[in-house]
């Protein structure tokens, strides 16, 4: 007579990333500059006294995670929505419940899990938006007036940079608090509890793992402990056959059965302006070894090969400039080369062209004389270009001086001629001072004798 199989509670039946999902501040691995005694975030959960945050983090790094927390800690009424499936009318109903329970002044901490405790304490209402970047603007206008009159503490969690994607009056009345990926110990001791933990995780099953097992799916996560988590739940219930047969699972067992995660990379997101940075940074430094790390991760990631080769083009001018005028050439034959060729062919392209421009003599010359030439040019207003290098195309423009003592360079035997180009209130102004690097060495030279010739008055 078969035994009749008993159907899992919802908790069983939740993903081990959901079952491990800490409960307690003590319980939270990586954070302790934020958790640890004296920290910002537990001081202000004991004080009770919690401001508006944004939790800024990679994915699985605890964000939901800590506020779920933070709710647990608290006298406050808790409220969560997610961006992605709400809109400013939920928005609205949560504010319309948060006035109500402030009105009525007390709440039990226990009311973040539904319970319907009953214990005094303060009459506040946290609300955790996940994924907060995807409001737009007159979303995030939404809850200006209720954050500013404290009828909601407002806690956003987003993995985009919040200085591009909330607005600033939002902003200035949250704290923005940075959550830290996860560190390779870390995520090995959460695996480790997983594995143990008979209640909440798989421990009832005996699984037999061998310790380098746990690291190997540590660093496939690159920090995101809800990925090692699913990776590690994946991994035991393709292997069940084995651990019914007592069998100690190695590395080889999960290389086998899972393909390796794709490097993480958000195009739209913070993964795109780091690395771009990264790249840029590396180029400006001659490191040619970590520009070609730093692009082929890029390209790994799904990036557009033109908005790199723009970039590109864009750093032969502000860090290359005229130390080596063969940059800019080279980069845009680059592009175009890659705009006919495309992936994977154009790629090569790219390379060459990364290649040259962190072994070429650099200079920010043009780009600093630029930016001295734009705001002396917003300062200086309206000053008229001195008469003698004006057209005089009329007879009333002549007889006003236009043109007057204009000097033809090209009359004389050096090309040059003492003449005043700038306006008189200018004269002798110099945005432009070349380093004594590739090209721009001659170019140097150039001006000094230039400026000999105008000193004798040539």
């Amino acid at each position: 007579m078969s035994r009749k199989k008993t159907r899992p509670t919802k908790r069983e039946a939740a993903p081990l990333a959901d079952r491990m999902r800490p409960e307690t501040l003590d319980e939270i691995l990586g954070q302790d500059h934020l958790l640890a005694p004296g920290k910002i975030i537990r001081e202000a959960i004991s004080a009770d006294r919690l401001p508006s945050l944004v939790f800024w983090g990679p994915p699985g790094c605890g964000k939901t995670t800590l506020a779920r927390v933070i709710a647990r800690h608290t006298h406050c009424h808790f409220e969560s929505l997610s961006a992605v499936l709400s809109g400013v009318k939920d928005v609205r109903q949560v504010v319309e419940r948060a006035q109500v329970n402030r009105e009525k002044g007390a709440f039990g901490a226990g009311e973040a899990e539904g319970e319907s405790g009953e214990e005094e304490g303060s009459a506040g209402t946290i609300l955790f938006v996940d994924e907060i970047h995807r409001f737009n603007k007159s979303q995030q206008d939404a809850f200006l007036p209720f954050v500013e009159d404290g009828t909601i503490i407002l806690i956003g969690a987003t993995t985009e940079n919040p200085s591009f994607e909330l607005i600033s009056a939002l902003l200035s009345r949250c704290r923005v608090v940075v959550l830290k990926s996860l560190e390779k110990a870390h995520l090995t001791a959460l695996l480790k509890r997983a594995v143990a933990d008979s209640e909440r995780g798989l421990g009832k099953l005996s699984v037999q793992l061998a310790p380098e097992l746990l690291e190997l799916i540590a660093d496939q996560a690159g920090g995101d402990a809800r990925y090692a988590l699913n990776l590690l739940e994946t991994f035991v219930g393709l292997s069940r056959e084995a651990i019914e047969q007592g069998k100690v699972l190695q590395t080889e067992d999960l290389l086998q059965s899972l393909d390796r995660r794709a490097a993480l990379y958000d195009k739209a997101g913070e993964g795109h302006y780091n690395l771009i940075s990264a790249f840029h940074k590396s180029l400006r430094g001659s490191d040619v070894d970590a520009s070609l790390y730093w692009l082929s991760r890029m390209l790994a990631g799904g990036e557009d090969g033109l908005y790199i080769a723009r970039r590109m083009v864009r750093f032969a001018s502000e860090d290359i400039g005229n130390a080596d005028p063969q940059a800019l050439t080279l980069t845009l034959a680059a592009k175009e080369t890659f705009h006919f060729l495309g992936h994977p062919e154009g790629e090569l392209a790219l390379a060459q062209a990364a290649v040259y421009l962190a072994t070429a003599p650099k200079s920010n010359s043009v780009y600093m004389a630029f930016k001295a030439a734009q705001k002396c040019a917003a300062k200086s207003g309206s000053l008229s270009p001195p008469a003698h290098i004006l057209n005089a195309p009329t007879k009333l423009m002549k007889e006003l001086g236009y043109g007057k003592g204009y000097r033809y360079a090209h009359d004389h035997e050096t090309g040059y001629v003492r003449q005043d180009y700038l306006p008189p209130a200018l004269e002798e102004t110099r945005f432009y001072e070349p380093v004594n690097r590739g090209f721009e060495r001659e170019i140097s030279r150039r001006l000094d004798y230039w400026r000999k010739l105008k000193a004798q008055g040539e």
